[in-house]
């Protein structure tokens, strides 16, 4: 029967994860993509909502990202965000889309990106390290000695594991950055 503290634990390290793939998809990689745009928010309607909500968002070619809002009046005000956002290039308002035109990748960009992997997989296991040590404090409570070290090699075991995987995303995504 698994422990409810490894259960936990586990659960932590799958959003880890999870996050980290997040934050890895927003990263150009040289290739259209509707993750580079789709999380951006913008003020419509009085609230702030992602792109996603009041747009479709399409990739018509390798190099060219389409955003078509479900409502004309808030064209003007997607533009300014996406003007405003870090996303390599100035989108284009013909007055029912707005297209954005991604330049090939620089190797200064590429090399940029590169680093930007490094510090987002840094942080995920940053973040494995305090999830590691709030499991470690609520195991230590355990009386019995056995079971204690028994959840200590598990938990150890599950540390390795996550860090693992976070080593083989960083080291493919830097791969994808770098083919050109």
């Amino acid at each position: 029967m698994a422990d409810p503290r490894l259960a936990a634990f586990q659960s932590d390290m799958e959003k880890v994860l999870q996050h980290l793939k997040g934050e890895f998809s927003k990263l150009q990689t040289g290739r259209a993509n509707a993750a580079l745009v789709e999380h951006i928010e913008v003020e419509a309607y009085g609230s702030k909502q992602q792109l996603r909500a009041v747009a479709g968002i399409m990739v018509s070619d390798a190099r060219t990202i389409v955003i078509q809002p479900w409502d004309r009046s808030i064209l003007g005000t997607i533009e300014k965000v996406l003007s405003q956002a870090d996303i390599g290039s100035s989108p284009v308002n013909d007055g029912v889309v707005i297209r954005i035109n991604l330049p090939p990748m620089t190797e200064e960009r590429r090399l940029h990106l590169k680093k930007v992997v490094a510090t987002l997989s840094e942080e995920a296991k940053i973040s494995v390290r305090k999830h590691r040590q709030e499991a470690l404090d609520s195991i230590k409570q355990e009386k019995d000695e056995d079971v204690r070290d028994t959840l200590e090699k598990n938990l150890q075991k599950e540390v390795d594991e996550a860090n693992v995987k976070i080593a083989e995303m960083g080291k493919k995504k830097e791969e994808e950055l770098m083919k050109v």
